[in-house]
């Protein structure tokens, strides 16, 4: 079984020294979606909705949160990010938005936070802008699509992933 690692040998929650670590290229990859009602798709995608365009506005925001996530989750390290971007695919057959969160860095740790973060921000900024519209819109499948660097190698998320 893995150990978690944010712990010390008394229980006591730690940030990971990293020191020793080496500083490779990291990237990860991050995904989410949003439903909503047939209405309020089409108003997002027509720019009808009256707090302005929603994805713009939703891409600054989940590169904001990126930029900010080790202020939000305890003992995440900070980050000299080289890259991000965050973008959507509309899916007009179930009224869904996926976004999709691109982080990149050199570093001695990892940007899997960060890009689940990004997607988080994303999504709860399309809630916030739309949420006059429908407020039973769902924010749901938020994981880890890729991550690629680190002592741990590559990883690819497949279908054989889900959780049962």
């Amino acid at each position: 079984m893995t150990e978690f690692t944010h712990f010390d040998a008394n229980g006591n929650a730690v940030m990971v020294d990293i020191s020793n670590k080496k500083s490779t290229s990291r990237i990860a990859v991050a995904v989410g979606r949003i439903r909503m009602d047939s209405v309020c798709f089409t108003a997002v995608c027509e720019g009808a909705v009256k707090k302005g365009d929603v994805l713009s506005v939703a891409q600054i925001g989940g590169i904001m949160g990126v930029k900010r996530t080790s202020e939000l989750i305890p003992l995440c390290h900070v980050l000299n990010l080289t890259t991000c971007s965050v973008t959507f695919s509309l899916c007009p057959e179930t009224s869904e938005i996926e976004a999709r969160c691109t982080v990149k860095c050199e570093g001695m740790t990892g940007v899997e936070m960060e890009a689940l973060t990004g997607v988080s921000v994303a999504l709860l900024t399309i809630y916030d802008m739309c949420k006059a519209v429908d407020k039973r819109m769902e924010i749901s499948g938020i994981h880890l699509v890729e991550k690629i660097g680190g002592k741990s190698g590559h990883f690819l998320y497949t279908e054989k992933d889900v959780m049962k």
